[in-house]
């Protein structure tokens, strides 16, 4: 027999359908989209997934994050600077860039690249470095 004591804390599932996503522009990196697959508010007790769009041509500045991040891409060929090299992924590439670490984007390419991003929940402190 199944224990429910604990159903009634458990979080509720969600589908969350891809046109269902608003995305927006990063203020710090003009080219940069980013939408909010799950999160917080959408009873996600532990982490976050949103979807990262980075336009060709664009750039994303030298920065570090106060949390841990786990990505995966989806679509495009660009360049992954994590702290002193620089990586070009694609497609089924996946990436840890642990907290604290600098690093950057840029999309060399002609088509805009695309990546998926799960953090922590919690408060995230971005730092630009010059």
């Amino acid at each position: 027999m199944r224990d429910t004591t604990d159903d009634a804390a458990a979080p509720t599932p969600v589908v969350r359908r891809g046109d269902d996503v608003d995305y927006a522009a990063v203020e710090a990196a003009a080219g940069l989209t980013k939408g909010v697959l799950l999160d917080e508010s959408d009873g996600a007790p532990n982490f976050a997934m949103r979807r990262f769009e980075l336009a060709a041509g664009a750039e994303v500045p030298r920065h570090t994050n106060a949390v841990e991040h786990e990505q995966y891409v989806l679509a495009g060929e660009y360049v992954v600077g994590i702290g002193e090299t620089e990586h070009v992924v694609e497609p089924g590439d996946a990436l840890l860039i642990p907290a604290g670490v600098e690093h950057w984007y840029r999309n060399e390419g002609d088509e805009a690249g695309a990546f998926i991003c799960a953090v922590p929940n919690g408060d995230d402190d971005i730092e630009l470095v010059e």
